[in-house]
């Protein structure tokens, strides 16, 4: 059985003509996407129809799939009791999605964190957990405002999968090249999770499951640097009692990292129970073939299942358990 936990979703509901509401159409050189004037072409497959994303698995070899929303679906940047609206018509299209082949993520106003855990509460009688961005307005997740979230998320069994922004960065160097995802990305998802870690987040949660995108980006490369600076910088010292490490390998991981020793690095330093399979479908950084990429890594039969679906199977089993 395979599970791909990293796959996104454009809920027909909300193509339209409101100047929040995107548009999505087929043109002479594919599919485009159209929010707020600006047109992206990214999405390499199919968006928004839930067959077609299924045929798309099938052709992947995948069995079931956890949909979440496209990132700037999430609107931050939008009135909390506004945001609070487009989630729920989010929220509600992904529940009549949810069956047997397919789960889903909703989306909360996390510029209100209590509202946020509100809606939380709510959507868990339906929806699998929540995606949330790696940062909000600017303000990364370690922030002692998100406190209210990360509680609700943690009585709830919710799993909270973490995306970057794609926009976390500034420096005319990320516009070149196509850097502002490819190093920008795995940045802004090091940058929230260390702030997680530093800022006591994990430690004192310690029955959060928080999924972060890509690998987890950069996190496992500065875990050194974290582990030096938490030996002296009093405000670390001050707000982790344990190693940074210990809270890092409290994070799942999905397995898009695009580099088989990479992979396996990820799956040797968090533990094969915490690497689950990932795709970023439909985008063009995404793995079309993300089941032959674990496959290809020879794993130990149960370690292999464990990463295709088994972790995923259990994570949302944990939280049928949880409500």
């Amino acid at each position: 059985m395979s599970f791909d936990v990293h796959a996104h979703v454009i809920v027909p509901e909300i193509t339209g003509d409101e100047d929040w509401q995107p548009r999505v159409w087929r043109g002479d050189s594919g599919q485009v996407v159209e929010l707020g004037g600006k047109q992206i072409r990214a999405a390499i497959q199919e968006f928004v129809d839930i067959e077609g994303i299924l045929a798309a698995q099938d052709e992947a070899g995948v069995d079931r799939v956890l949909l979440s929303p496209w990132v700037p679906l999430l609107f931050y940047d939008a009135d909390p009791d506004e945001g609070l609206r487009r989630a729920r018509i989010q929220n509600e299209a992904l529940a009549g999605l949810v069956g047997e082949r397919v789960a889903a993520l909703g989306a909360v106003p996390l510029q209100d964190p209590e509202l946020a855990a509100r809606e939380l509460v709510d959507v868990m009688g339906a929806l699998s957990g929540v995606e949330v961005a790696a940062s909000v307005r600017g303000v990364y997740l370690g922030d002692d405002r998100f406190e209210p979230f990360w509680a609700a998320a943690e009585e709830t069994g919710a799993l909270v999968f973490i995306h970057p922004t794609t926009r976390g960065f500034d420096s005319p160097a990320f516009q070149d090249y196509y850097l502002w995802n490819t190093v920008g990305n795995p940045l802004e998802t090091a940058a929230t999770a260390a702030h997680m870690v530093m800022a006591g987040v994990m430690e004192r949660h310690p029955g959060l499951r928080v999924l972060l995108a890509h690998g987890g980006g950069a996190l496992l490369a500065v875990r050194g640097r974290l582990r030096r600076a938490h030996g002296f910088q009093p405000q670390a010292k001050s707000r982790l009692r344990g190693s940074p490490e210990d809270s890092i390998r409290r994070f799942y991981f999905d397995t898009l990292t695009h580099d088989d020793e990479l992979l396996r690095a990820l799956i040797d330093f968090a533990g094969a129970d915490h690497v689950l399979l990932g795709s970023d479908y439909p985008f063009d950084m995404g793995d079309a073939r993300q089941v032959d990429t674990v496959r290809s890594l020879r794993l130990a039969p149960d370690v292999e299942a464990a990463i295709l679906g088994g972790n995923a199977e259990r994570l949302l089993a944990r939280k049928e358990i949880a409500r």
